[in-house]
């Protein structure tokens, strides 16, 4: 049976994957500043862009879902108590929308791996072509990375989805 717990852990593991996007982030900016101003080879300034763009939206990401989860958490929990039917009227609704949106992220990250390795391998054997050869590279590696880590969120918000209706279908 779903319980007040298997909510906590659900936000809390929100909150502990939001820091790994933040880390990612700053990473990929660090590394996109150091390829910018220290690397003269072309590939490297390819590489670049994704790198900091993406990184940059890993930490708005990463923060915005950081800074909500504890609030989240103990209105959730609040509701199990004392307003179940909000569950079912907000907290599922919104859940299926995450869920469903996973599906999207999933397709937008497997068509950018592919599409990235593809123009990497096009590329690298191009000398004038280096810089999109970076591109590719940046875009393949950060799309890897976010399809691994919204591949543990999408199976943990589906476990708490279930089991969030688990817990109405006990209630009615």
């Amino acid at each position: 049976m779903f319980t007040k717990a298997d909510a906590e852990a659900y936000f809390n593991g929100e909150k502990q994957e939001s820091i790994l996007f933040i880390a990612i982030g700053v990473i990929a900016i660090i590394a996109a500043l150091l390829l910018f101003f220290y690397f003269k080879q072309a590939w490297g300034k390819g590489a670049a862009w994704p790198l900091l763009v993406i990184g940059l939206m890993q930490c708005v990401v990463g923060f915005t879902v950081y800074a909500r989860s504890d609030d989240q958490r103990k209105d959730i929990v609040y509701k199990m108590d004392l307003n179940p039917d909000a569950l079912q009227q907000i907290e599922v609704p919104r859940m299926e929308k995450v869920m469903k949106n996973f599906v999207i992220y999933r397709y937008t990250e497997i068509a950018l791996l592919v599409g990235g390795i593809a123009l990497f391998v096009f590329f690298r054997n191009q000398p004038g072509k280096q810089w999109w050869m970076g591109l590719a590279a940046g875009f393949a590696l950060q799309a890897a990375l976010m399809l691994l880590a919204d591949g543990f969120a999408e199976r943990r918000g589906l476990t708490y989805i279930n089991g969030l209706k688990q817990y109405l279908e006990g209630k009615n």
